[in-house]
C-alpha cells in the first residue's frame, strides 16, 4: 500500500548502511516511491537483524521498524566489488556507513563511483563526521548521546544523566541524510552528503549550546521542566502525571484560577516568567500540593476548560492504541504493525509500501536485472559472494 503521489519513482537507491541511521534514511525514500536496494553481509546481514528479542522471521523488531520499503541483495562487497559497482552504474543515490576510509579503500568512495557515474548522489553517514581529531572513530547513538551532551541535560537535577529513551541521534541523522539527498537529487548533480551523530546531537542542542556560548554557564538537567519556562513539566495529581504548559503570564494566570489558587497569581514572587524561573522549585511544590488532592481526570477537565495546555502522560501502549493514533492511521499493517511515517500529502498517509526482506530475498531478482545469467548466480551463491533465498511471495 502506498499514496498515490511518489516523488522519488524510478530513483534506485543503493544502500550499504546498518544499524538504523542509514536504514532509517533509505526506509523514508523507500516509503517515497524509491527503488531501494539493501546491501547486506551474505552471513550476518544487517547487525540490527540479531537486536532483539523480539523478533519477527530473520529480524529483530527494530530492523523491521527501519528497513521497510527495500530489497535484500545477499553480497559480500569485497570480493563482489564488480556486482556492487554494476549496480551503481544504474543508481541515482548511494549510502554508506563503513568505519572512515573503507569505502575508499574497497573501490566504492565517492570519487572511484562518480567518475563512473558523474550523476550519482553520495551519502556518507559517519560517527564523528568527515574531519577532525576523532573522524576515524566508530560510534553509535548511545555513545553519542553521552559525548554530543544530550545525556548531561536529560535526567533529575540531583541525579544522574539518562539516555534519552527514543534513539534520537539515530533517528535525526537519517532525517538529515533523507533532506540532503533530497536536495542533491532537486539540484540535479552528482554531489556528496556528509552527515554524522555526532553533528546531529549538536544540532539537538541549539538553545543550550547558544546560551553556554553567550553566558559561559554549563547548562543543567531539569528532569521533565523545560528550562526557559515555568511552570511547564510534569506534574503528580491523585491517580497520574500531567504535563502542564503555562508558556506566558496570561496562561499562569488561568491556570492559577483553574486550580483554585488566586493567591499564587497575585504573589510577585511569581509575577513575571524570569521571577517563576528563579523560583521553579518553590512554585511547583505549591502547585503539585494543590494536585495531589485532585483527580488526574478532573485536572485535565479544569485545565482543558481554561484553555491551559495540559496532557496525560502516557505509556507506548496508551498511544499506540489511542483513537487519535487511529484517526491518522499512524499504525500500518505490513503484514506485522508498525508505525506509518508521520508524512501526509494532500490529507493522504504516506504508507509503506512492503515489509522488510529477508536477508537475500531479492538477490536473484537484482542480479537477474544486472544481466547476470542463473548459471552465474549459483556459482557466485555457491561461493559465498552473494546469498540467495527462496521469496516470502
Amino acid at each position: 500500500m502506498s499514496t498515490g503521489f511518489l516523488p522519488l519513482e524510478g530513483v534506485r537507491v543503493v544502500d550499504v548502511t546498518s544499524s538504523l541511521a542509514g536504514p532509517y534514511c533509505t526506509e523514508i525514500l523507500g516509503a517515497l516511491g524509491a527503488d531501494v536496494v539493501k546491501v547486506e553481509h551474505p552471513e550476518r546481514g544487517d547487525e540490527a537483524r540479531a537486536w532483539g528479542p523480539p523478533f519477527w522471521e530473520d529480524g529483530s523488531v527494530m530492523f523491521y521498524a527501519a528497513n521497510l520499503n527495500k530489497r535484500s541483495l545477499a553480497l559480500d562487497v569485497k570480493r563482489g566489488v564488480e556486482i556492487l559497482l554494476r549496480l551503481v552504474d544504474r543508481a541515482e543515490v548511494f549510502l554508506q556507513s563503513m568505519r572512515p576510509g573503507t569505502a575508499k579503500r574497497l573501490g566504492f568512495g565517492p570519487e572511484e563511483l562518480r567518475a563512473r557515474n558523474p550523476r550519482l548522489v553520495y551519502c556518507d553517514i559517519g560517527a564523528f563526521g568527515r574531519k577532525g581529531p576523532l573522524s576515524d572513530r566508530p560510534g553509535y547513538d548511545p555513545l553519542i548521546q553521552a559525548f554530543g551532551g544530550l545525556i548531561s541535560v536529560t535526567g533529575e537535577p540531583k541525579g544522574p544523566g539518562v539516555r534519552v529513551g527514543a534513539s534520537v541521534v539515530d533517528q535525526g541523522t537519517g532525517l538529515w541524510a533523507a533532506l540532503g539527498v533530497l536536495a542533491a537529487l532537486y539540484g540535479g548533480e552528482g554531489r556528496t552528503v556528509d552527515v554524522s551523530l555526532f553533528e546531529t546531537a549538536v544540532g539537538l542542542l541549539p538553545y543550550q549550546t547558544t546560551a553556554y556560548l553567550k553566558t559561559g554557564e554549563i547548562p543543567q538537567r531539569h528532569g521533565t521542566a523545560f528550562p526557559l519556562i515555568a511552570p511547564y513539566q510534569v506534574f503528580r495529581a491523585r491517580g497520574g502525571e500531567l504535563m502542564i504548559v503555562a508558556g506566558n503570564d496570561g496562561l499562569f494566570r488561568r491556570l492559577c484560577t483553574a486550580l483554585d489558587l488566586p493567591e499564587l497569581a497575585s504573589d510577585p514572587r511569581f509575577a513575571t516568567n524570569p521571577d517563576r524561573i528563579r523560583r521553579r522549585d518553590e512554585l511547583a511544590g505549591l502547585i503539585e500540593k494543590r494536585l495531589r488532592r485532585l483527580p488526574v481526570g478532573d485536572v485535565l477537565d479544569r485545565l482543558e476548560r481554561a484553555g491551559v495546555p495540559a496532557a496525560p502522560v502516557n505509556d507506548v501502549g496508551q498511544v499506540a492504541d489511542h483513537e487519535q493514533t487511529a484517526a491518522l492511521s499512524l499504525v500500518q499493517a505490513l503484514p506485522e504493525p508498525t508505525v506509518a511515517l508521520p508524512l501526509s500529502f494532500e490529507g493522504e498517509r504516506v504508507l509503506h509500501r512492503r515489509p522488510p526482506p529477508r536477508l537475500g530475498e531479492h538477490t536473484s531478482e537484482i542480479l537477474g536485472e544486472l544481466g547476470y545469467a542463473g548459471d552465474e548466480i549459483e556459482r557466485m551463491n555457491a561461493q559465498g559472494i552473494v546469498r540467495r533465498v527462496k521469496s516470502n511471495a
